[in-house]
């Protein structure tokens, strides 16, 4: 078997999962301006962030099985609760891993047009996806490693932009700038919430992880910091030049280097290392998400609710090979959604599957109170209940955003009710079905 993950590549891992660098963010500051921004940057963590980190610190630690977050509802709320876990997380995966070729392409189109032109975006996605599959075989370890040295390369750039604006405060001041065209606090709040999401996700390869009760504690409070110091430094740096809010859009970061730098040699250099950060973050995350979410159909498989085929698992490496090629090839179903919808869709089925990951928190804590929990939420089970209830207002606001979001004929928020009510009944399909291959078996209870 392959290195097993220690802290720091799952810290990387973890990094490129829930944040992938600052991208995604321009979309906050161009409809709530820059204080908006900085505010919701601030108190999303706290509020949405800090409340999941507590939970899967405690989950992880207590129940570090391969599928997490699927054992964890599993194991303190019955098989049911365990698949709708499964489906809701694996749904909203395919909404999800759309979004990074998605932004991929957006930068890659800054610097050379010509190649994402027409179909060609598609098939640039295609490829990273493919490319994701093929590099998630050589293992966790491999993919762990891989991600500290992309996080701290894609990093690099905006270590240099922060430096340069807080050293040139008002360069690009205009006083002639248009308040906020297109204010939208909710957008901006869904769009933070999602570059604030997966807290959960890299529990799914706990069998992988070096001393995972250990090990996942500590990585969820380095990692909550780190995000939240790498989406606020760099957005704060560049305010104090006085750069109208205006002026950012989706993948813009190369434009607000160019912006803030109108006299500088470097500027170019800059803003193609912006470009090309971008695109690393993108495809680190793609590949660290392929590392997590692939291991999910592989445990409901051998729980007898996918085909056994998709438990099947490499010799040397344990990778999940047939889950990981199905799940690539459904991903890659939605890559012709645009950026804004796919976020919507990903914020209400994860964060739907977050919500669970929190009952099963209170089930557990009544269920099995003498649980080994190496941490644990304070406040016994009063606490587990209030850590819940920030993340469930935030989501209250995620679905009264996504009733007004068009999805074809369907609004966002009619579309994901289909796709939960999707869930129940498949669950009986697979139970049944499962009871049918597994007839005569030690099934698992």
């Amino acid at each position: 078997m392959t290195r097993k993950v220690t802290l720091w590549p799952l810290v990387g891992a973890l990094y490129l999962i829930v944040a992938g660098g600052p991208f995604g963010l321009e979309d906050v500051v161009g409809s709530s301006g820059y204080f908006g921004a900085i505010l919701i940057l601030l108190i999303t963590p706290l509020i949405w962030s800090l409340p999941t980190a507590l939970m899967v610190s405690e989950l992880s630690s207590a129940i570090p099985e391969d599928g997490g977050y699927y054992r964890w509802v599993t194991r303190g709320m019955g098989r049911f609760w365990g698949f709708q876990e499964g489906w809701l997380s694996l749904t909203g995966s395919i909404f999800d891993m759309a979004i990074y070729p998605t932004l991929f392409v957006s930068y890659l189109s800054r610097i050379a047009p010509a190649m994402v032109a027409g179909h060609r975006g598609t098939i640039v996605g295609i490829v990273m996806i493919s490319a994701c599959a093929v590099w998630n075989m050589m293992g966790a370890g491999t993919v762990g490693r891989h991600s500290l040295v992309m996080t701290l390369m894609l990093l690099a750039p905006f270590v240099l932009l922060s430096l340069y604006a807080a050293t040139h405060m008002g360069i690009a001041a205009n006083p002639a700038a248009a308040p906020i065209r297109h204010v939208d606090v909710l957008a901006g709040l869904l769009i933070a919430m999602w570059n604030y999401m997966g807290w959960d996700n890299s529990t799914t390869i706990a069998s992988e992880v070096d001393r995972p009760r250990k090990t996942y504690p500590w990585a969820m409070a380095i990692g909550v910091i780190l995000v939240a110091l790498t989406y606020v430094l760099p957005i704060g740096a560049v305010a104090l030049t006085g750069l109208d809010p205006n002026r950012w859009t989706t993948g813009g970061w190369p434009d607000v280097a160019r912006a803030i730098m109108p006299g500088s040699s470097i500027k170019e250099v800059l803003a193609l290392a912006l470009t090309a950060a971008g695109m690393l973050g993108a495809l680190g995350t793609l590949n660290a998400l392929t590392l997590v979410y692939s291991r999910l159909p592989a445990v409901m498989a051998e729980d007898g609710f996918l085909p056994r085929e998709l438990a099947r698992r490499t010799q040397h490496t344990y990778a999940p090979w047939v889950s990981i090629l199905v799940c690539a090839s459904a991903w890659a179903l939605c890559l012709g959604l645009n950026f804004s919808k796919l976020v919507m869709l990903d914020v209400l089925l994860t964060g739907l599957s977050i919500l669970l990951e929190f009952a099963a928190l209170i089930a557990l804590r009544l269920r099995e109170p003498e649980l080994q929990r190496p941490y644990r939420v304070p406040g016994g089970i009063t606490g587990a209940v209030a850590v819940g209830l920030p993340p469930l207002a935030l989501l209250i606001l995620a679905v009264i955003r996504n009733d007004a979001e068009p999805v074809g004929p369907l609004n966002a928020l009619q579309l994901g009710c289909l796709i939960i009510l999707s869930g129940v009944a498949c669950y009986f399909v697979a139970d049944r079905a499962g009871h049918r291959t597994t007839h005569g078996t030690n099934r698992p209870s």
